[in-house]
């Protein structure tokens, strides 16, 4: 049983995981292949992991926070290059779709503000009160 358990601990152990999508750097690593980084600065990253996941490739995702402005570095196996170039295809062309779709709330407050702004007001007191004539 002890035997068992010894050959059992090491089949599941994190450098022999062979598993696809997010991981720590550290399962990366222990894979024995290298392992290359790109530098993501955009707040959505979480519909890049679920295009990731979608190509099968493995990736683990740090935050840099000793910037002012946090980026995210994006670590995978370098035999991955090509799954990842199409999956940063696919992330970019979403990305695009998402800024043509949504018009920028800013920029319709502003020509609202605008219009208000040229608008003359009309104000005529009627002293007539509820009684008509």
């Amino acid at each position: 049983m002890k035997l068992f358990l010894a050959c059992a601990k090491k089949i599941t152990t994190p450098t022999n995981y062979e598993g696809k999508g997010k991981q720590t750097v550290k399962q990366l690593v222990g894979q024995g292949h290298g392992v290359t980084n790109i530098e993501i600065s955009d707040k959505n990253i979480k519909d890049f992991e679920g295009i990731a996941r979608k190509f099968g490739v493995d990736f683990a995702v740090v935050k840099d926070a000793t910037e002012t402005n946090p980026k995210h570095l994006v670590f995978f196996k370098a035999r991955d290059s090509d799954a990842i170039t199409a999956a940063f295809k696919e992330y970019s062309a979403k990305t695009m779709a998402k800024s043509n779709e949504k018009p920028s709330m800013l920029g319709m407050l502003r020509d609202l503000m605008e219009k208000v702004k040229n608008q003359v007001l009309d104000i005529t007191k009627n002293k007539n009160r509820g009684v008509e004539l």
